[in-house]
């Protein structure tokens, strides 16, 4: 009796969330949230009705069948009734479930009407599935940027402690209006990746080759974390999803900004840049994008990335490693980057990778010359 009551007290406190490994429990641990969207809202409390009533048709089916083994248990001198056929029994319980299944599908279609609908948005923002990276393009207002784990390899590797936000932070996360309904684009350049974000009830797959649509409407400021919800690769885990929401007076004002800075990053490319200058923004570009497979320092993890420090096939054929950044290697997961980076960002890291780690080869690739190149 006393083993019963520890495991009823313990379950007691379990529900009401005053007992967990780390503290104190909430509902929303236990549960999918709310959310900060209409629809997000909508999709819980559907959630919510369909959770309800399983539950009674768990209650109602199990205190049936275990009132049946207790009232007419064996012990008790019970005999089973021997019929095959009841025509009046067989139509209820056929009828029941398909009244429950029916009352259940009505509002889940209207609920999937409304997320399949992204007509009339205010927005639009293609979003590419990179390994291990996602690319934002607003359409039409020539802002592209790339948003890149920011969580610290230290971290990772445990020889510092965990942030708050640990393996859920970017560089740069994707800015979003609030009120206004943004139409989200998605697609990969390599494998199936799925981007997902339970607060505003958005998990679409981003598919090679296909363009899948959704959307959102935010109606609360904040960031809203997510991640890939696709097994997308080694590095899976390390694939977060960062949401910005701001009122649109201060979208517009960081919309402004980055399209002027897009501009000079464009007029950049007609400049000659020097050697250090080209190091500094190597360095930054090397650190988002390529650290994660090559290490922060070079040194690769063979044999599927390799050394980039006294790397001499790279280093003694200057044309061959300006190919191998700009196009990939095929059938390696090394992808190429003549779309995803700029002329500056790709001279950038092309330098710093020749000259970094003891690489002292004094080369300087302009951004000039890999203009030439993309326009070939």
């Amino acid at each position: 009796m006393r083993k019963w009551h520890v495991w009823m007290t313990a379950g007691t406190l379990l529900l009401s969330g005053e007992l967990s490994l780390g503290g104190k429990l909430h509902a929303a641990d236990w549960n999918m949230p709310v959310g900060v969207t209409d629809l997000s809202r909508e999709v819980h409390s559907l959630h919510m009705t369909i959770f309800w009533i399983c539950v009674v048709i768990g209650v109602v089916v199990f205190g049936a069948m275990f009132y049946s083994l207790f009232r007419y248990r064996r012990s008790k001198g019970a005999q089973a009734a021997k019929f095959h056929e009841h025509t009046t029994v067989e139509v209820i319980w056929t009828a029941i479930p398909l009244l429950i299944l029916i009352g259940m599908a009505v509002p889940a279609t209207a609920t999937l009407k409304k997320m399949y609908d992204a007509s009339e948005a205010d927005l639009d923002v293609m979003i590419t599935g990179q390994q291990w990276r996602w690319q934002y393009s607003y359409l039409g207002e020539d802002v592209d940027f790339i948003s890149s784990l920011a969580t610290p390899r230290e971290q990772i590797s445990g020889e510092q402690e965990r942030g708050e936000n640990y393996l859920l932070e970017v560089d740069q996360p994707l800015v979003l209006p609030v009120g206004k309904k943004v139409r989200l684009l998605m697609t990969s350049d390599d494998v199936i990746h799925s981007w997902w974000v339970p607060e505003l009830a958005v998990k679409q797959d981003a598919i090679p080759g296909f363009v899948n649509e959704n959307w959102v409407r935010i109606n609360e400021p904040g960031i809203y974390r997510g991640q890939c919800a696709e097994l997308c690769g080694k590095d899976h885990g390390f694939m977060p999803v960062v949401v910005q929401a701001m009122e649109e007076e201060e979208f517009d004002a960081w919309l402004a900004e980055r399209k002027s800075a897009a501009s000079e990053e464009a007029a950049g490319a007609d400049r000659e840049w020097k050697l250090d200058e080209l190091m500094e923004r190597g360095e930054q570009v090397y650190g988002s994008i390529c650290a994660a497979c090559h290490q922060p320092n070079g040194a690769g993890l063979p044999p599927t990335f390799p050394a980039l420090a006294g790397n001499q096939a790279l280093l003694d054929d200057r044309e061959h490693h300006l190919d191998t950044v700009l196009n990939g290697v095929a059938g390696t997961p090394m992808p190429g980057f003549r779309t995803t980076l700029s002329p500056v960002e790709l001279a950038a890291v092309i330098t710093y990778e020749r000259n970094a780690w003891g690489n002292e080869t004094g080369d300087v690739v302009q951004p000039s010359e890999i203009a030439e190149q993309l326009a070939e």
